[in-house]
């Protein structure tokens, strides 16, 4: 069985935050992938100013990467619409060319990346640490283990299911051609048990991310392009953002059962230092994912680098992250509730947007 001092399982930000930080000081880690090169993926397009300043912390300068400024947030909901200015430089870019730059930066520290590999199943050890059991039938175990499979989980390791009878979160995301009225802005548009945000990217086109109830989806029989014609028919704001987009049949990626408001419990002892989606799950219309992934990544490798224990890590993390999940969790329950425009009035008063902004931040 080959041994390693830290290991790190899954990528994207989380993983590279961790990576990054233990071997920049002098701990260079293993860090296996499933994806050989980044890759587009449903989540992560906004980098809030704590993202950004996580990021510069990390090495990796986003406007170098192309990233597009934003400045504003716009709100959408029953055909009214209320803009605002953010309380913080924001940013688009997206993870294809986030994550790129996340493990080229970790690679040139000196941590070892392996990629075209992916765990299937995990097992803590009796000495300490856990064994991570390969696709390949080979194994890898380590003192330190960390888990950065972002929304999917792993035999071993699982988080709870949805209750019966629950509605989950279903995550979709596609592009769209260029368009100049967003330049400089996040835009929300709320609906009926779901929302949709759009912003520019570093090339120019538009990334389009929507979360949806499963049930709202299966109501256009499970067909992304006819929820999008759906949704378009309702709100001609919406309708005229996205233009043919609903009957181009471009391609989507998707992710089911998506944990919003999901921490890592506390208390128990765990063999695993979990970092991003699998350690807290925001809700995506905050747009401080990134930002949480950044900062348990650094957290999770401070804390081993410290000799502190993964439930140390755990509580430490839940400090950061406990108010500003708790809040967006309310907002995206009014969001996609009968009583959205409520939103739509609060985010009108002075102030209103950019305290809410403020309070769903990990960093603050």
């Amino acid at each position: 069985m080959r041994r390693t001092d830290a290991l790190i399982v899954g990528g994207g930000p989380a993983g590279a935050a961790t990576a990054i930080t233990l071997a920049a000081a002098g701990r260079p880690p293993l860090l296996i992938e499933r994806a050989a090169t980044p890759r587009p993926v449903v989540c992560g397009g906004f980098l809030g100013g704590d993202a950004l300043a996580a990021l510069a912390a990390l090495g990796i300068d986003a406007p170098a990467l192309g990233a597009r400024p934003i400045h504003r947030l716009r709100i959408v909901a029953h055909g009214h619409m209320v803009e605002r200015r953010l309380p913080f430089a924001a940013a688009g870019l997206s993870r294809a060319t986030l994550d790129a730059a996340l493990r080229d930066r970790a690679l040139a520290l000196g941590a070892i990346v392996e990629t075209g590999r992916a765990a299937r199943a995990i097992e803590d050890r009796p000495e300490g640490g856990a064994i991570v059991r390969l696709n390949d039938g080979s194994a890898i175990a380590a003192p330190a283990v960390f888990l950065a499979t972002g929304k999917h989980d792993l035999r071993g390791s699982p988080r709870p299911r949805p209750a019966p009878g629950a509605d989950p979160a279903v995550g979709l995301r596609t592009v769209l051609p260029a368009d100049p009225d967003l330049a400089g802005r996040i835009e929300l548009h709320l609906f009926d048990r779901g929302y949709a945000g759009l912003l520019v990217q570093e090339d120019g086109s538009v990334n389009l991310c929507l979360s949806v109830a499963r049930s709202r989806l299966a109501e256009a029989d499970g067909n992304p392009a006819r929820l999008i014609a759906a949704l378009a028919a309702a709100s001609p704001r919406f309708a005229a953002r996205i233009g043919g987009a609903a009957a181009t049949g471009e391609a989507w990626q998707a992710i089911a059962a998506v944990p919003y408001g999901w921490q890592q419990p506390l208390g128990a002892e765990e063999a695993l230092y979990r970092v991003g989606d699998q350690a807290a799950v925001i809700a995506s219309l905050a747009g401080d994912g990134i930002a949480i992934a950044l900062a348990s990544g650094a957290i999770a490798a401070r804390a081993f680098l410290a000799g502190r224990s993964p439930a140390d890590h755990a509580r430490a993390l839940a400090a950061r992250t406990r108010r500003p999940i708790a809040i967006a969790g309310a907002i995206r329950r009014l969001a996609e509730g009968p009583h959205r425009a409520l939103l739509l009035r609060a985010a009108a008063l002075p102030g209103a947007a950019a305290l809410a902004a403020r309070l769903t931040r990990v960093g603050h």
